[in-house]
């Protein structure tokens, strides 16, 4: 199942798995990179530091899928961009509070809730981004 195959305030519980999953596997991603470029002191310190960032990014996902379905249905208005802000801002707000910062949260509320409600607008509308085929 794609996250977009099913409309938006529907099958809140595979949707939030899934927007999880693609956290996770960023997460994964981001801590290998991180590891990589700054090399830990120790195989535990390198552990932790993977982990945190996973949890983290697994954490965000989860919120943002399950805020974004439940909006949807809350609002009565599935195919609403303002879900998609409303989701990636209280996702923001998560990382506002494990950095103890007000700053850190309401920044990156705008930032995510902008950036998801631009893709919601950019999926209705059949924006390309990438074309599947070249054009000559």
């Amino acid at each position: 199942m794609g996250y977009w195959d099913t409309p938006d305030g529907t099958n809140c519980g595979e949707k939030a798995l899934l927007t999880t999953k693609i956290a996770t596997g960023l997460g994964v991603m981001g801590s290998a990179y991180y590891i990589v470029l700054f090399e830990p002191k120790t195989i535990l310190e390198g552990i932790k530091k993977a982990g945190g960032a996973t949890l983290t990014m697994a954490s965000l996902g989860a919120i943002f899928g399950i805020t974004t379905c439940l909006t949807a249905q809350i609002r009565e208005k599935p195919d609403d961009a303002w879900n998609y802000f409303i989701g990636g801002c209280t996702s923001g707000a998560l990382l506002g509070l494990k950095s103890h910062s007000y700053g850190t949260g309401a920044s990156a509320c705008l930032a995510l809730g902008g950036l998801a409600a631009f893709a919601k607008v950019s999926k209705k509308e059949g924006w390309v981004w990438i074309p599947s085929e070249p054009r000559l």
